[in-house]
């Protein structure tokens, strides 16, 4: 019996590893790109850790690309391409003082001097990570984390933030070429005052002050920026790695004044601690301080003293540094009443139940609002409207009602019926029996149709400028559109009736409507808003596909055969481009203008076809995926560990145990020259 084990159990986990890695891409392409969270940092946390035990337990589940071995999201293609001097690395996270002991303990294997160096224990802000490039001390490029690897170009928009100088102080000696790591936030009382201009204007308020940091950062025109509050803190210096140059600091604490010479704002609530204890203490303290602060932190970060230090302890997985972690606090928690369970139908009919509550403070923010999952959560939390609840926020866009406090309970609460039909149409729903999701079938669905034009117009789809929620409504009240394809068909005149518009702004959302017609299938695969079909997926099916109508004649044996899409989503999409009224819609979208091709890199030749590869480590100048994507394009395979079918290692900085693992074998080892050499040698023997 132990003998069939096995397989069963590999099986599982390797769908388990799947699924985490698509839920952790997708909402780090939320976090990153989108500006707009589903997933709290803890619930991210918990899912990473979830999927780094099954890849520790089954190293040959991990893949080059794993949310494990990588830091952030890819860069937007609406800005420049910015390469960091050396990544911008990620965190490992500890949430009690067990796991920091355990962090030190693992440290004082490779250095028994950890335990005496002492540490510099930071406040965590929530903002938004960049950094700063000064050449001869002068700003002269500013950039988001992106994939820790290569950001996006944000200069214009850095410049409009008041207290990052332009010129760095000489008050201490400035190498010719460094970047400045820190984050950019937006303080409590700026971002109260944002909403309130933004609600007497009429506009939509932001969620948190770190979205409309984040969201600030990434506007294309500077102007919207620079009305946004936002403030910097800055925390590490990195210098050119071809010309290293000596910092004048010895500890971090050293860095921290080193920054504050040169002009750069400071965090002054740092601690300088002898022991781990002592950061303990800290962070106690810390928890009880933190809501006298006018931003918000979400912990502590913990870097040993001396920098020295550093580069014996090393990077594990070539993202999280050993020489610091992030001591994350417990969610913010409070009790309110719940007056009402109300129901969002979204663009794939699905009944989204949230809480109405009596509005409290959480964490520096008023919560009126908290999601409920699903209904099978409500019956499982025994929730009753008019119970006194629990409520979680900890960075969530929509909060968390975590259970009822029963023993509140006076009887005059009512058990919340689960709806039969659509709150919105009044057509019966459906549960399919593999989902704990019930559904409004109906396509004609207002509330369907609704959210489907505000999906499709959104930045991570077609990205129609100017085309809002209320914008939207409007066009649908007064009968302008009925779905996505009607939005083709608007002319000035016919906008020149809504409010908020005049000839200029009607002008710019039809153009901007056009200029929507140039993006890519993967980006309108997505934008139709079909069920289980997410940007990834999206993404990965215009690659294969190259066109829509070889996708309209494809089956759905055909999509689940393509790798990386999973059964569910292939039965989803061969349901969606079955239905006529689909294809259809379709049809009028091609006679639109739209695209409705993939623009496919390919390589001339294959030279490195029939050989597998891992890839291990930071490259010079390709990302991990990069180094898979020309691997692929040229013929090779890439696989997450190095066994016996391996035939090259290519290996990078920090390349962990992989190439220990390659040199017992006897596997051939190249570095990033040597793949490209390697193609470059093969395609010349091929012709």
């Amino acid at each position: 019996m132990q003998g069939s084990a096995g397989p069963v159990d590999l099986s599982a986990a390797a769908r388990r590893a799947a699924e985490l890695r698509q839920i952790l891409d997708q909402a780090s392409h939320e976090y990153y790109v989108l500006d707009a969270p589903t997933l709290s940092d803890a619930e991210y946390d918990a899912l990473l850790r979830e999927l780094r035990t099954l890849e520790a337990e089954h190293p040959e589940l991990a893949t080059p690309d794993s949310p494990t071995r990588r830091v952030g999201a890819e860069p937007s293609s609406q800005f420049a391409k910015v390469r960091h001097l050396e990544p911008m690395l990620s965190l490992d996270n500890a949430f009690d003082v067990d796991e920091l002991r355990a962090w030190e303990d693992r440290n004082a294997r490779i250095s028994s001097e950890v335990r005496t160096a002492g540490y510099v224990a930071e406040l965590k802000i929530d903002g938004a990570a960049v950094a700063l490039r000064y050449e001869n001390g002068v700003l002269v490029r500013a950039a988001t984390r992106g994939n820790g690897v290569v950001g996006e170009d944000i200069t214009r928009n850095i410049r409009t933030i008041g207290e990052i100088p332009s010129r760095l102080r000489p008050d201490a000696p400035i190498p010719d070429l460094l970047e400045i790591r820190g984050e950019v936030y937006m303080p409590f009382s700026g971002f109260a005052e944002l909403n309130e201009r933004r609600v007497a204007a009429g506009e939509p308020t932001f969620a948190n002050p770190r979205n409309a940091a984040a969201g600030a950062l990434r506007q294309l025109d500077p102007r919207i920026t620079a009305e946004r509050p936002l403030r910097f803190f800055g925390y590490a210096v990195q210098t050119d790695p071809t010309r290293p140059a000596r910092l004048p600091a010895q500890t971090q604490d050293d860095v921290l004044a080193l920054l504050a010479a040169w002009g750069i704002p400071v965090n002054p609530r740092f601690f300088i601690a002898h022991d781990l204890e002592a950061v303990a203490a800290y962070t106690t303290e810390v928890e009880r301080f933190r809501g006298e602060l006018d931003y918000a932190i979400d912990g502590v970060v913990v870097k040993v003293r001396p920098l020295h230090l550093w580069p014996e302890l090393g990077i594990v997985g070539g993202r999280d540094p050993r020489w610091a972690i992030a001591y994350k606090f417990a969610p913010d928690l409070a009790t309110t009443r719940l007056l009402s369970i109300e129901i969002n139908v979204g663009r794939t009919g699905a009944l989204n139940p949230y809480a109405v509550l009596e509005p409290v403070e959480i964490g520096g923010a008023t919560v009126r609002l908290a999601t409920l999952h699903n209904f099978d959560d409500i019956a499982r939390k025994d929730l009753r409207i008019g119970d006194t609840v629990l409520v979680k926020r900890a960075g969530e866009v929509i909060p968390q009602v975590v259970a009822p406090l029963t023993e509140q309970r006076t009887g005059a609460e009512r058990p919340f019926p689960v709806p039969e039909v659509c709150p919105v149409c009044g057509t019966p729903v459906e549960r399919p029996a593999d989902e704990v999701m019930m559904y409004c079938p109906n396509g004609s669905c207002p509330s369907r149709i609704y959210w489907g034009i505000v999906h499709f117009a959104s930045r991570g789809a077609m990205d129609i400028r100017g085309l809002g929620e209320r914008t939207i409504q409007q066009l649908l009240e007064r009968g302008l559109v009925r779905d996505v394809a009607d939005l083709y068909q608007l002319r000035v005149d016919d906008l020149l009736g809504l409010d908020g518009f005049a000839e200029l702004s009607a002008k710019n959302l039809v153009d901007a409507i056009a200029a929507s017609t140039a993006q890519p299938l993967s980006r309108l695969l997505f934008a139709l808003g079909i069920r289980h079909v997410g940007a990834h997926a999206a993404k990965i099916l215009a690659e294969r596909f190259e066109r829509m109508d070889a996708l309209l004649a494809a089956s759905e044996a055909d999509f689940a055969a393509v790798h990386g899409i999973g059964a569910t989503t292939a039965a989803a999409l061969a349901a969606y481009l079955g239905e006529p009224r689909n294809r259809e819609l379709i049809a009028r979208l091609a006679a639109a203008g739209l695209t409705l091709v993939e623009p496919v890199q390919r390589a001339e030749s294959r030279p490195l076809d029939g050989l597998t590869f891992v890839v291990t480590g930071t490259l010079p100048t390709l990302s991990r995926k990069e180094a898979t994507d020309f691997i692929e394009r040229h013929g090779g395979r890439v696989t997450g560990s190095v066994t016996r079918q391996t035939d090259y290692l290519v290996v990078g900085e920090s390349p962990g145990s992989k190439l220990d693992k390659a040199r017992e074998l006897g596997i051939p080892v190249l570095d990033e020259a040597g793949l490209f050499a390697l193609a470059q040698t093969r395609a010349a023997t091929d012709t």
